[in-house]
């Protein structure tokens, strides 16, 4: 027969292999950093066992999500004015806003010989279709847009455009070739220090405005606030610089 004091000691030598209560974060993420934190989920929850519960889409529908109480716990967007609109309408936990990420814009085509240094597919249009992220909801589609009217490009390539609902959609255009190419995020063709195949053309930074991805705590859990903490360590780093991105503006 079992006493208390044997059970506190039971407890006391087991404690070591007990878990500490588990928790779930429910994470909304731009489409352009959904293979990031994937991979950051996966590495937290083998390092906490915490459960990572992922939906993907463009920043501007997320928001719009989050403004009609879908339960997120995290918001990870390709922009920074999103989540600062959160925290002007009180909607974050206080002090969470944070750069995680700085975006890189890339014209890509899984054709080896349709992109050369010179831009001539551009330059001579000579292509069926292009990919664009739509402009308004999608950051990434908004520097394609900057990049095609500094180029004097975007009206005349109107009737040839596909325009992507978000940036995974815009992404998967070109790679299943109904786009012959197609203005997509670095992370999205790049990995480990290295491009996918085709050929590509990695848009100057002063051809478009930053691309600052900013992330916010939605509700106050301590799942949450670990993941965070953890994308932001220099475990995490390591992870968002393989894909890619760029960190020196995170704070």
């Amino acid at each position: 027969m079992l006493t208390l004091r044997t059970v506190s000691v039971l407890i006391c030598a087991m404690g070591a292999s007990v878990p500490a209560l588990a928790g779930e974060v429910k994470v909304a993420v731009a489409a352009n950093f959904l293979d990031a934190i994937s991979t950051l989920g996966e590495q937290f929850e083998q390092k906490t066992g915490h459960k990572v519960l992922i939906s993907s889409g463009s920043t501007g529908k997320l928001y719009a999500q989050i403004k009609n109480e879908a339960p997120f716990d995290v918001f990870f967007a390709a922009d920074d004015k999103r989540p600062e609109l959160l925290e002007q309408e009180n909607a974050i936990v206080p002090g969470s806003r944070f750069t995680y990420a700085m975006g890189t814009l890339v014209l890509w085509s899984p054709d080896e010989k349709r992109i050369d240094d010179d831009l001539t597919v551009l330059k001579n249009g000579d292509f069926r279709f292009l990919a664009v992220a739509n402009p308004v909801t999608a950051p990434y589609g908004r520097a394609a847009q900057e990049v095609l009217v500094g180029m004097g490009l975007w009206d005349g390539f109107n009737k040839k455009m596909v325009r992507g609902e978000n940036i995974g959609q815009t992404y998967q255009y070109v790679y299943s070739r109904n786009a012959d190419l197609g203005f997509v995020a670095k992370s999205q063709v790049f990995s480990q220090g290295e491009y996918s195949s085709g050929s590509w053309w990695e848009v100057p930074a002063d051809q478009y405005a930053p691309i600052v991805q900013q992330a916010v705590q939605l509700t106050d859990t301590p799942a949450a606030k670990e993941l965070l903490e953890y994308v932001r360590s220099a475990e995490g780093l390591k992870v968002i610089h393989a894909y890619g991105y760029g960190t020196e503006a995170a704070k």
